[in-house]
């Protein structure tokens, strides 16, 4: 698409402003393209303000673009963006962690370090029927409740199990904007809150945002500590734990049937919340077995705030999610979210009903579960085979990625553990794999190097094998470099 918008744009001049350019008709012939790829060039050239499309009159080139404003002087925002000398906690934003994961790799870069499953993962079909049949339905255009639609509420509240009910859901845009109101409802600026390490960057920098200081509880295959975790509630006075009990991301475990109600009782003698963060159960692997419900499922007394989504198993931008809470503060997240967002678009709340409601989406949830079983064991066998000085220490059974530990040589071959994650990173772009590196995962100083691998954000399982082909070339640079 982008290479047929280059072309179009080059020929623009051939037309004078206001001119007509060829129908869409003509350039699928003229260049042998699907009619998808044509809307999407002129839509492109439209955005740039290059051409201007009328519906069944075709598109025309756009007059002359009036000459730029002077740029005006933004250094005053230095000085009213900083820190307040009273805030405990600069409020300062670092995406660095995130957009690792959103961001597209440059072309013929494989893309190890994705968040989301490749496209050919993604029900596409499933979803634009969804869309499509969301479209038509009566009132799907106009304003939803603010809490969400009750259908689609309560299929979360199913989902979540237990007691929770309909009424202690609320439909959010996405798990991260979940994730931010629970932040902000639950902790006032400056207090600590207690996260797992390694955790998600995302969570961390949504942390920082609001002014919270997060303290690192460490996790083992079994999931966060619990022996370590009440030291912790005592230690700093938090009143929060955002954990991810399932599939944690990055390490992948699952927290021990034993460690469950640890965690619920230490969090509830501490007088605090434990902000549940089920991103992934619809990742699961084929071989996982019957999941562990969520920890909502066994809380009567209000302790965990659930935050699932949908978006993970379909597509970035299928942004639905379900905030779960029982007592006083379903209000105050209400609240919160309603001053935040007012409510999730309805067509997208519609068009999710459609798809979890379709006989393609168990269909999906098998394809995916079994496709994503073939691609860790093809990277596992794969790092095996070529790199097994990379140490992993838990083959997860479910999610999407794989968390490495670099060989401990590696610092002293390149220097401490950041800085060889910083060298391993810039050599595997430049041998085309990208990977992710460690430390944003880290609130605290790291116990070593580490680097993150996505198997599910690339086309197939050829792809990681090359990939992890090229990560070799990458660790011989850097590790080995008497061998070049």
């Amino acid at each position: 698409m982008s290479e047929l918008a280059e072309r179009l744009r080059r020929e623009l001049d051939r037309y004078s402003y206001g001119g007509k350019l060829p129908s869409s008709r003509a350039l699928v012939e003229r260049f042998r393209v699907s009619p998808v790829t044509v809307s999407r060039a002129l839509a492109q050239l439209a955005a740039e303000g290059l051409v201007v499309t009328r519906p069944g009159a075709g598109a025309f080139r756009a007059g002359p673009r009036a000459a730029p404003a002077p740029a005006g002087d933004t250094s005053w925002q230095e000085v009213a963006l900083s820190a307040d000398g009273a805030e405990l906690v600069p409020r300062t934003v670092d995406a660095s962690g995130v957009t690792v994961s959103l961001a597209a790799p440059p072309p013929g870069v494989l893309e190890f370090n994705g968040g989301y499953p490749h496209p050919c993962l993604q029900p596409e079909r499933a979803m634009a029927a969804a869309l499509a049949r969301a479209g038509r339905r009566p009132g799907a255009w106009g304003r939803p409740p603010l809490e969400g639609l009750p259908e689609l509420r309560e299929w979360f509240a199913r989902g979540i199990g237990g007691a929770v009910t309909a009424a202690e859901v609320l439909i959010a845009a996405g798990g991260q904007s979940a994730l931010a109101t629970a932040l902000r409802a639950l902790a006032p600026p400056g207090a600590p809150v207690l996260v797992e390490s390694p955790t998600y960057p995302g969570m961390l920098a949504l942390a920082r945002a609001a002014g919270l200081r997060p303290v690192p509880v460490p996790v083992d295959p079994d999931g966060v500590r619990t022996d370590l975790l009440a030291d912790a509630f005592r230690a700093t006075g938090a009143r929060v734990l955002v954990c991810q009990p399932l599939f944690q991301n990055p390490t992948g475990a699952v927290l021990a049937p034993g460690r469950r109600a640890e965690v619920l009782g230490i969090a509830r003698a501490a007088g605090a919340f434990v902000v549940e963060d089920d991103f992934v159960r619809r990742l699961v692997h084929s071989d996982s077995g019957p999941l562990p419900r969520p920890l909502a499922a066994d809380d009567p007394d209000g302790v965990v705030v659930h935050v699932g989504s949908l978006t993970k198993a379909t597509s970035p931008s299928l942004r639905v999610s379900a905030l779960a809470a029982r007592g006083p503060v379903l209000e105050r997240l209400r609240a919160i979210q309603v001053v935040d967002s007012f409510f999730v678009p309805r067509p997208l709340q519609e068009a999710a009903l459609e798809l979890v409601g379709s006989p393609a989406w168990p269909r999906h949830l098998r394809t995916l579960s079994a496709e994503l079983k073939a691609r860790r064991d093809t990277m596992t066998a794969e790092l095996a085979r070529r790199l097994p000085e990379l140490v992993l220490p838990h083959v997860p059974s479910g999610g999407y990625h794989l968390w490495l530990r670099l060989p401990d040589g590696a610092a002293r071959a390149v220097g401490a553990g950041p800085e060889a994650e910083a060298a391993l990173t810039a050599a595997a772009l430049r041998a085309g794999v990208a990977v992710a590196p460690g430390r944003p995962y880290f609130s605290a100083e790291p116990p070593a190097g580490h680097v993150r691998l996505s198997f599910a954000a690339v086309a197939s399982t050829g792809e990681i094998t090359e990939g992890v082909r090229r990560l070799r070339a990458a660790c011989d640079e850097v590790f080995r470099p008497g061998r070049h």
